[in-house]
């Protein structure tokens, strides 16, 4: 590559993380989360926006996915596998509520609006999950680690992963055409998959946390991160959810490790996060979001409603009042990658699920970091 190319990408990137930078400053004056910012900083500079700048969508795309990979480990840390076990004994229900409330509408949208069956379920699936990114980013702030409903919220959005990691073999085998043994096996694969992984952090976990153990703070964070990242790879290559894959790396690494690699790991997800924010925005057009706009807010307005309900009848058990319940719902607003690339595997069969999911993601994007804010 010439000297003078590289130079250009130097240029970009490091006005890029300039930018970031003074987004960051005013989300911290003014109290709230940066992810708002961020988004409208990448939907101001993609494509149709009103500065759109030729930056090197490769390595802020790698960066990207990076970055959700460190959030959701980085909420794994929180957890020691012990924890997760009795989450997700205990969550079971409030996972299956989720699903039964928020799949109906993106189903009966699509239906309404003349598509397909098939389309009709993928946007279904756009409005079922929460983003684990965003909301791992929320849960991640100080004190809200310590609040009683967390360990709901957490255990659904698990569950909503783990749901995810067999929704999209399904989905892409019947995009392709897939035959009922082709259906079958990839269900079975990524079933196997995530069972075997669960047992290994919740049974392992101590294990490998001793074995990867050493003082020194550079061998310990190049550890973490080539782990993490070949996990991230193998999970990608058997169709089941990089996030995952993550999380459960989280989980596994506790003890005094635990406190080492939080500290280690914290400022590379600050860094990476504010760059997926950035790229998701990058990715959409607004001038493709303007036919689909009315009913993305309706779509938006009728998950907000069916995200609270979830927040507050899964925690009804706990019996903290109303402001928890309410803040366990409002925290699961927030959409994001799961819903990009269910909305992708369909884009061919449906032209308007492409924006209609950008639309409706990049609304709920922007509303839950801040209904969350309002929330505490």
């Amino acid at each position: 590559m010439p000297v003078h190319d590289v130079s250009v990408i130097f240029i970009e990137l490091g006005a890029t993380a300039c930018v970031l930078a003074v987004l960051a400053r005013i989300a911290a004056r003014f109290g709230v989360s940066s992810i708002p910012l961020y988004l409208c900083a990448g939907l101001i500079c993609g494509n149709g926006g009103l500065i759109p700048l030729n930056l090197s969508r490769s390595f802020i795309q790698i960066g990207a996915e990076i970055g959700v990979l460190l959030l959701l480990f980085m909420l794994g840390l929180e957890y020691s596998g012990d924890q997760l076990r009795s989450t997700l004994r205990s969550g079971v229900s409030a996972g299956i509520l989720d699903l039964a409330l928020n799949f109906p509408p993106g189903l009966i949208a699509g239906l309404l609006l003349g598509f397909a069956p098939l389309p009709a379920v993928l946007l279904g699936g756009v409005t079922a999950v929460s983003s684990s990114g965003i909301v791992a980013r929320l849960l991640a702030e100080p004190g809200r680690t310590r609040h009683p409903e967390t360990s709901t919220v957490l255990s659904i959005l698990v569950l909503e992963d783990i749901a995810m990691a067999l929704f999209l073999p399904l989905v892409a085998v019947l995009v392709a055409g897939g035959s009922p043994g082709r259906i079958v096996i990839a269900i079975a694969v990524a079933a196997s998959v995530i069972a075997l992984a669960l047992f290994t952090a919740i049974r392992f976990g101590q294990s490998l946390s001793s074995f990867l153990a050493h003082q020194s703070d550079e061998v310990i964070l190049l550890s973490l991160f080539g782990v993490l990242l070949l996990v991230a790879a193998a999970a990608e290559r058997v169709q089941v959810s990089a996030a995952i894959g993550a999380f459960l790396v989280g989980i596994a690494v506790s003890g005094p490790l635990a406190e080492q690699s939080h500290r280690l790991i914290a400022p590379l997800r600050d860094l990476f996060s504010a760059t997926f924010f950035f790229f998701f925005g990058l990715e959409v057009n607004p001038r493709n979001l303007l036919p689909v706009l009315g009913a993305a807010c309706l779509l938006a307005l009728a998950s907000i409603l069916t995200k609270i309900a979830t927040g507050y009848w899964s925690t009804r058990p706990l019996g903290k009042g109303l402001r928890m319940r309410l803040r366990a719902g409002l925290v699961l607003i927030a959409h994001g990658e799961f819903s990009i690339v269910i909305a992708g595997l369909g884009a061919a069969l449906e032209p308007r699920l492409g924006p209609l999911s950008a639309g409706y993601v990049l609304l709920l994007a922007i509303l839950g970091p801040v209904a969350a804010r309002f929330a505490r």
